[in-house]
């Protein structure tokens, strides 16, 4: 017997950055999270020798197209998202002042 169930996903807020022009281009230590920073600091985010994005997960590495959105998953992993996918899926959180 095969039990059915539905389940919603849980909300979870995430940080993104959405990758609109190569990061070679950009002033790097000004424009970009500490978090986007760090990855391509330690090579979790790197270029090829053809100048394309990628990001290194467990599974083998993932390109990233001008466009994408650069996602900070729960645990910290990155990932990109198409943003087709990315509009669907989530909507925007207002930050509180502290």
């Amino acid at each position: 017997m095969i039990d059915k169930m539905k389940y919603r996903k849980k909300p979870v807020v995430v940080e993104v950055y959405h990758y609109r022009k190569p990061l070679y281009e950009l002033d790097v230590f000004n424009n970009l999270p500490d978090w986007m920073k760090q990855a391509r600091q330690n090579g979790t985010l790197y270029y090829d020798n053809k100048a394309e994005l990628f990001i290194k997960i467990l599974e083998g590495d993932m390109h990233v197209s001008v466009g994408d959105y650069i996602i900070k998953g729960v645990r910290g992993k990155l990932y990109p998202c198409k943003p087709y996918i990315f509009e669907e899926t989530y909507e925007k959180v207002e930050e509180k002042d502290d």
